[in-house]
């Protein structure tokens, strides 16, 4: 009998096959691991928050620091996700010679619905393996904003974060990095889910 194993992808071999016109211009796709994945469709209420968020954020951080909406960042050599929001320290070459790093990542935003326990599962170890210091889920099921931060080892070797809090859509959070700046999540989250 013989064993099938899955072919997993480089980012190298993963960029190698867009540019081979592997994916159709619409595909959305990112690497997690070695695998391709192909991301959910955005409904209404992810497409709202996002936007918001991404506006909020902008406007809050002034130029302090890069707020990427939805682009690729690298983890590791076979991992290189597309987070609904990232913001990342100012670079001067503002991230042309490549995407951000766990070193350049203040914070990974992912907003969820329907992705809500894959953003768990599988987005949050390897976000915390990778060493990303601060991930927030925009948990639109049950309208709550879930903060992870301080990321760690277990003892049976998977990762995940030492700090978990859970913060209402009427409260206001400090944005990592900058003490003196605060998301109001009421401009954030939509007013009913579902519309």
């Amino acid at each position: 009998m013989t064993a099938v194993t899955a072919k997993r992808f480089s980012i190298a071999e993963y960029h190698r096959l867009g540019e081979l016109g592997f994916f159709e211009p619409d595909d959305r796709t990112e690497l997690i691991r070695g695998e391709i994945i192909i991301m959910a469709a955005k409904g209404r209420p992810h497409s709202f928050c996002n936007s918001l968020l991404v506006e909020e954020l902008i406007l809050l951080l002034a130029r302090r620091a890069r707020v990427r909406a939805q682009e690729p960042i690298i983890l590791t050599d076979d991992s290189e996700p597309e987070p609904d929001v990232v913001i990342a320290r100012n670079r001067s070459d503002n991230y042309l010679s490549s995407h951000p790093e766990p070193g350049d990542i203040l914070l990974v935003i992912e907003v969820a619905d329907s992705t809500l326990k894959y953003d768990r599962r599988t987005k949050l170890p390897l976000y915390a393996e990778t060493g990303i210091s601060n991930y927030w889920i925009f948990n639109l099921v049950d309208r709550q904003l879930e903060m992870h931060s301080e990321p760690y080892r277990k003892p049976n070797g998977s990762f995940s974060y030492q700090l978990q809090r859970v913060v209402l859509p009427n409260q206001t959070v400090v944005i990592p990095g900058f003490p003196e700046l605060s998301l109001d999540l009421s401009a954030v989250f939509p007013a009913q889910m579902g519309e």
